[in-house]
């Protein structure tokens, strides 16, 4: 009873917070409004709406596909782009800033997004053997396309430099471009991509027992493994081809909330949503912000807040691993 009290508490306690900072930061930037000014505004209606709205999605995606692949793995230092999505999906970005998309509409992201979704294709093929799917082989492919796309990037830097920055300023995360296109396009990928995570919550738990133990309970584990698998590789696609990489998000907060959930998945994912949207809604606002009117690649700033405190965690939990 106790935990389910906390749990309602801390869920309640984050949807509070992600409300009041998306008003708190939409009223933040290099043009500041009152309430009143706020809603009359063409630039919060057309660019800072858009953006802190999306930045919620991405956020929300992220944290709850890493609480997916933690569980499906096994592993909590596990995050959505250990089958090199993002790695894929950057070479796509990169090749259509070299070949100067970025002024056609879905230009870079479409690119982005096509070269995400092959990727996936490719590790899952490679991973498959009929009806079931080795998660080793899974983890080593992405590995080792991550690498690979990596060095045909670098190459590709090397022989455009003067494209360098824009793909370096894409390969570590911006929402500058976003726009309620992006937010029409990424909702409902983000929110089934939810629902199906949330519609197999408690075959998750299981999975967390082990893979004999889950199916000697019921569940189709090659089947639920597969859907899971898909439908968030997916998410996390479409989120890479609106924002680019974004590291961390998907490794810290899942791994914070099990400290303050517990590891049921029917609560983590759920906190999930809220408190992945809260911490990259968090960052972006810094992002934009800290240096005006310059801007920071978001990427590099969840880094920073999330590297040193997972570190602090896998500290103070030595020795529970």
């Amino acid at each position: 009873m106790r935990s389910s009290v906390r749990f309602t508490v801390v869920l309640l306690l984050l949807a509070l917070l992600l409300a009041a900072a998306m008003v708190g930061c939409s009223m933040l930037g290099v043009v500041r409004f009152s309430w009143d000014e706020m809603w009359q505004s063409p630039i919060f209606l057309n660019l800072r709406a858009p953006r802190v709205v999306l930045s919620v999605l991405v956020g929300a995606g992220l944290s709850v596909c890493g609480a997916v692949y933690q569980s499906v793995f096994r592993n909590p230092l596990t995050d959505p782009y250990v089958l090199g999505i993002s790695s894929g999906a950057s070479l796509g970005a990169a090749v259509a800033i070299l070949l100067g998309l970025e002024a056609y509409v879905a230009g870079v992201g479409g690119c982005a997004l096509l070269t995400g979704l092959l990727t996936v294709v490719v590790i899952y093929r490679i991973a498959s053997t009929g009806n079931r799917m080795h998660t080793t082989t899974l983890l080593l492919t992405g590995v080792c396309i991550t690498f690979l796309m990596s060095a045909v990037i670098s190459f590709l830097m090397v022989l455009r430099q003067d494209k360098m920055d824009s793909i370096i300023f894409w390969t570590m995360g911006s929402f500058a471009s976003a726009s309620w296109g992006d937010v029409a396009v990424v909702a409902p990928v983000v929110a089934a991509g939810i629902g199906v995570v949330v519609y197999y919550c408690r075959d998750l738990n299981l999975l967390l027992a082990g893979s004999e133990t889950a199916r000697s309970l019921g569940v189709e584990v090659e089947r639920v493994r597969r859907v899971l698998l898909l439908s968030t590789t997916l998410t996390v696609a479409f989120c890479v081809a609106t924002c680019g990489v974004i590291g961390f998000v998907g490794l810290v907060v899942p791994h914070c909330l099990r400290l303050v959930c517990g590891p049921d998945n029917r609560k983590v994912v759920p906190c999930a949503i809220f408190a992945g949207g809260l911490f990259m809604l968090m960052c972006d606002t810094l992002a934009r912000t800290v240096l005006m009117p310059a801007e920071l690649p978001v990427g590099s700033l969840t880094a920073l807040a999330g590297a040193p405190l997972f570190i602090y965690l896998l500290y103070r939990n030595k020795k529970k691993y």
